[in-house]
């Protein structure tokens, strides 16, 4: 595109894709805020130095909320053409000036300028992760829910059951949510328990704001045996955020994967 009369043309750029890995403590989420550090500031303000001062904006799979981690979260980056940048470089300059703080490229590939970090995805996958013990957490802290109470993982595989499918999630949505529709296709949601950690996967091509973490808040009750598994699926056809259960807090919670069709990362750097 011929730039208009009186204005510079944009400069070209290459875009590039990244893996990232954070533990979400520190921040107040993905996206900037006015106040408090985010990983969004972290990641930019580490690209703009690698492309020699100039400003570089990131485009993300997904929006996470203070306090909730990734092993698996995706961005794009749009750097000067004429940098010599490779996959290693990206990766490895990034992560340099990203230090100290806990955010690591883990892949960088380059893509075409067509391609979106959000819009080019087609699933996002996340893992909440409970200690379920009466002793406290000494290694952990920050990084899982502590839950006291014993947990029936059958009972809550069964309530899970209700929340397969196409279905209207609004009383498992947060009320600032601001999706357009409450309509979304849960693929899988399953709960497993190795010794005293319990982990519950949950995939789908978009989650709602608070999703995942509203059905895990669900699921404990089911879990403790304070609600019937039945009782997950009446709240599901309620329609009303107040007949579900409570929003589980954000340190079990991990983005651990974006699928893309073809994966950009299927080729190590």
């Amino acid at each position: 595109m011929t730039a208009d009369a009186g204005t510079a043309p944009e400069p070209a750029v290459e875009r590039w894709a990244v893996r990232i890995e954070y533990d979400g403590r520190p921040f107040v989420g993905w996206q900037r805020q006015i106040t408090g550090l985010s990983v969004q500031q972290v990641l930019e303000e580490a690209a703009g130095r690698l492309a020699a001062g100039r400003p570089v904006t990131s485009i993300t799979a997904g929006r996470t909320d203070a306090g909730v981690h990734a092993t698996g979260q995706v961005a794009h980056l749009d750097f000067p053409i004429g940098t010599g940048l490779t996959g290693a470089k990206v990766r490895d300059a990034l992560n340099f000036h990203m230090k100290p703080h806990p955010v690591a490229i883990l892949q960088a590939m380059p893509v075409d300028s067509a391609w979106n970090a959000r819009f080019s995805a087609n699933r996002r996958f996340y893992r909440y992760r409970i200690v379920n013990r009466r002793g406290r957490l000494a290694l952990d802290d920050g990084r899982v829910w502590l839950v006291k109470r014993a947990l029936d993982i059958d009972a809550m595989n069964e309530a899970a059951r209700h929340l397969l499918g196409r279905h209207d999630f609004t009383s498992f949505r947060a009320s600032a949510c601001q999706a357009k529709s409450p309509l979304r296709t849960l693929d899988r949601l399953a709960v497993m328990r190795h010794g005293e950690e319990i982990t519950i996967e949950a995939d789908a091509r978009s989650f709602l704001h608070h999703q995942v973490r509203n059905m895990v808040g669900t699921l404990k009750l089911v879990g403790e045996g304070t609600w019937a598994p039945e009782r997950v699926g009446e709240a599901l056809r309620a329609c009303d955020r107040r007949a579900a259960g409570p929003t589980a807090p954000p340190d079990g919670l991990y983005l651990t994967g974006v699928g893309y069709d073809p994966d950009p990362f299927s080729v190590a750097c």
